[in-house]
């Protein structure tokens, strides 16, 4: 029990004063002061649900399903030594850790919506969302993941990377600026939006130590904006959903009801009540989710679905871009770098995708994404393919060196340019050490394997495997 979780008796009659008449206080602080029950979401660009749940039940680990996400479970270990984010599974991107209730948004947004061609997360990081976006999309389309924190754009590009993502572009702005500088490009827009946080002290007793009633008006504030931007970069026919992981009203249905009185009847808003199966218990009047957290034992959550009727005028503004450091290759550096990759690692570069090249890198580009280049500076833009090695005498000497977000993106395990180690290696491998498998050593670069899932990319020297882990990855204690 979280007996010392911090609810300050501003907030609690502020919820009293807003809360639907069949729920109880009593029921709501009880919840606030249960610790949440731990959940992951598979991701499905590694491996499949079936497979998830054979793989849990070898570890021993139990899985319940979420009602509102066919990818979503609690889990349950009974061996705990180690934590869920050094098990091997997680650090291959088998899953990620996420609460029930973030994986709300996403399934919304994804509801009768085959429109994905484009679309904008407009608060990103830490990842959880556009790597559940990503996953829907199976890397076609494009993604702009966008977070308005330098600090945490790193967190973000490394749960991207770590779970194979490879159709999305990252950017560092105030999500303000959306609204005037893409009027009208994307499909589809999610505005997982910055607030005051009130649902989340289920899972950090502290988190309210700094909430008052000042501070909720100054968010909502700035909430307004950015639904106001989402919409004006949101297409005529799009939909888009807003959220955010609090309970008072002046951040979420007001927000909500500002766009609707400032753009009309350009604004609908597609209610929830059917996304699952008890949805109604958490449905408002004007159909959005406000998710108590007694409701269905989870984090406190507001959803809101919005669908665009007709074009509405952009602000103006005056953009300064710097110039793009990248050029797409020639046909014959393409097939150059095709036929390698499959050569040497017996990969294929997706059709989705355009290869640009910057200096002595390759990367690989979303198609979808390569006209909004001029339009957008970009932080990042997919992944990085691989660096142009020197020129060398040696016959058939590598031309390039591929990289580890490459292999974890397009890599696959049913070749022979792939190893598979013990438990004891992989776990000298996520430590940055060299590994001895046991089979006959090979030569150049090789994909290493463990249950059956890519995690990393070294190179055989003799009898050993070099580690070609990014040293921000390596973990040095407490493994699985």
């Amino acid at each position: 029990m979280h007996t010392n979780v911090n609810l300050p008796t501003e907030f609690l009659q502020l919820v009293e004063s807003t809360m639907p008449s069949h729920l109880s206080m009593a029921d709501f602080i009880a919840a606030c002061q249960r610790p949440l029950r731990r959940s992951i979401r598979v991701n499905t660009l590694k491996v499949s649900v079936q497979e998830m749940l054979v793989i849990a039940g070898e570890k021993g680990w139990t899985l319940s399903p979420i009602p509102w996400c066919e990818e979503g479970f609690w889990i349950d270990r009974e061996d705990k030594t180690v934590p869920l984010g050094n098990t091997a599974e997680h650090l291959a991107g088998l899953f990620y850790i996420q609460e029930a209730s973030s994986m709300l948004p996403v399934t919304a947004l994804l509801k009768d919506n085959d429109n994905l061609d484009l679309v904008l997360d407009m608060a990103a990081a830490p990842g959880s969302k556009t790597t559940q976006i990503a996953a829907a999309m199976q890397n076609h389309g494009a993604l702009v993941a966008n977070e308005y924190s330098a600090s945490r754009v790193k967190v973000l590009s490394a749960n991207v990377q770590r779970c194979g993502v490879s159709n999305t572009a990252l950017t560092n702005f105030d999500a303000r600026v959306f609204g005037s500088w893409l009027p009208e490009q994307f499909d589809t827009i999610l505005l997982d939006a910055p607030c005051s946080g009130e649902g989340t002290v289920r899972k950090d007793p502290d988190a309210m130590n700094n909430w008052d009633l000042t501070s909720i008006g100054d968010i909502a504030n700035t909430q307004q904006d950015l639904i106001e931007s989402a919409f004006h970069a949101l297409k005529p026919g799009g939909t888009m959903v807003y959220s955010t992981c609090t309970l008072n009203h002046q951040e979420n249905q007001h927000v909500c009801l500002h766009l609707k009185k400032t753009f009309g009847d350009a604004v609908e808003f597609l209610p929830l009540g059917d996304l699952f199966e008890h949805a109604e218990k958490a449905l408002t009047p004007e159909g959005f989710l406000h998710i108590y957290p007694q409701i269905f034992d989870s984090e406190g959550f507001f959803v809101a679905k919005i669908k665009k009727h007709a074009s509405v005028p952009p602000p103006d503004v005056n953009k300064r871009l710097g110039k793009f450091p990248f050029e797409p290759a020639n046909s014959k550096t393409c097939q150059q770098i095709v036929q390698e990759l499959n050569s040497t690692l017996g990969l294929s570069i997706p059709s989705s995708s355009q290869i640009w090249l910057r200096d002595k890198e390759v990367w690989l580009f979303p198609t979808a994404m390569v006209h909004l280049i001029g339009e957008l500076r970009f932080s990042r833009i997919g992944l990085k393919l691989a660096e142009t090695l020197k020129p060398s005498n040696k016959k058939n000497a590598p031309l390039y060196r591929w990289q580890h977000e490459a292999v974890m993106a397009l890599g696959t395990t049913n070749h022979e340019q792939s190893v598979e180690l013990t438990i004891d290696d992989a776990r000298e491998w996520f430590m940055g050490r060299d590994v001895r498998p046991d089979v006959t050593p090979g030569k150049g670069e090789v994909m290493v394997t463990y249950s059956g899932s890519v995690i990393g990319l070294g190179k055989w020297v003799g009898n050993r495997i070099k580690n070609g882990l990014p040293r921000e990855l390596v973990r040095d204690k407490n493994l699985f």
